[in-house]
């Protein structure tokens, strides 16, 4: 009998340091949480977040936050069950974070570059809307190419098939329309003078049609911008920055004295795109208390499904219709919502 004792006791032992040992073992996915709000208007760790340089700014009654998503890596079989079961967070792969091809601080360095290139997009659309044109200039034109001859290192490219060559990223846009071995009308300015030249264009190495030109935007203003945020990565904070800049040079105050969340990526053109970790940033954004969450259009089925009680879904597909937004929301409107399909 006391042996039997001693056998079920051991037993359970065992089964105890069994389950303690799969409880703390790490498995292949992480957790996707809220992660921390910013006020791109205010500051962080002491500084500005956005600070503008030789010129005035003005100040807001309310904030313009952007949201971000906390990733736990290295989590256990516990912590992938507590997010199953949690309404706040998702677990998912790690491959879907972190792909297999690539190491931890690749993808590190991949988030850190995104997150540059968002605010220097943010910066390019928010001028744009303040008065301060894109110049396309021509830095390169490839020996052999099709622009040979006919472009110069400096020339201004003002139009491209009739469309404004409003960024380089329009640009390429309007050459990659259409199929390799079309002929294109390009308009340019040469010291002051303006001319048209026809380019055909030719396939370049991955096949897509190019022309043979490296350009560089160039947008004169007179006051420097710098956004200032570290511990953040990814591209989804363009929006919010690029209103955040407006707001800052603009003596209206874009906020109406509102707290306004929201997020999407932004590009040259102002075009707002689609994000990730919609649900946990919806979280975060409420409870900042966010009155507003400007959402990308392509997000707007994730986030009505995944709606916060009490924090209205404004959809948004670029700068001026951000803008149009925030303006309804100061004069006490509706903005226009996603809608649930």
């Amino acid at each position: 009998m006391q042996r039997r004792g001693f056998t079920v006791l051991v037993g359970a032992a065992l089964v105890v340091l069994l389950f303690l040992g799969i409880q703390a073992a790490p498995v292949p996915y992480v957790a996707l949480g809220p992660g921390p709000t910013v006020n791109t208007l205010g500051t962080a760790d002491g500084h500005q977040v956005i600070e503008v340089s030789n010129a005035p700014t003005s100040a807001s009654a309310g904030q313009l936050r952007l949201v971000t998503v906390s990733v736990a890596d290295e989590i256990t079989v516990l912590d992938a069950i507590r997010g199953w079961f949690s309404s706040d967070e998702a677990v998912v792969p790690r491959e879907l974070i972190y792909p297999p091809d690539l190491t931890q601080e690749q993808v590190d360095q991949q988030n850190a570059q995104d997150f540059k290139d968002s605010q220097t997009s943010a910066e390019t659309a928010a001028l744009r809307k303040l008065g301060y044109p894109v110049h396309v200039t021509v830095a390169e034109v490839v020996e052999g190419a099709p622009a040979a001859g006919k472009l110069s290192v400096g020339d201004e490219i003002t139009t491209i098939d009739g469309q404004a060559a409003t960024s380089g990223q329009k640009l390429q846009e309007v050459i990659r329309a259409k199929p390799v071995g079309t002929a294109l009308t390009i308009g340019y300015v040469r010291a002051n003078q303006a001319g048209t030249v026809s380019i055909t264009t030719a396939a370049g190495p991955d096949g897509s049609p190019r022309i043979g030109v490296g350009y560089e935007n160039r947008q004169p203003h007179p006051f420097t911008v710098k956004i200032d945020l570290d511990k953040i990565g990814g591209p989804s904070a363009g929006l919010m920055f690029a209103l955040g800049i407006i707001d800052k040079l603009d003596p209206t105050d874009l906020t109406g004295g509102l707290l306004i969340a929201g997020t999407g990526t932004i590009d040259d053109e102002g075009r707002v795109g689609p994000i990730g970790g919609i649900p946990q940033k919806l979280v975060a954004a409420k409870s900042a208390n966010a009155k507003f969450f400007l959402t990308p259009e392509a997000n707007c089925a994730e986030a009505v499904a995944n709606a916060q009680p009490g924090l209205p879904l404004v959809r948004v597909t670029d700068i001026d219709n951000a803008l149009a937004a925030l303006d309804a929301m100061r004069a006490g409107r509706q903005p226009t919502l996603c809608e649930a399909k």
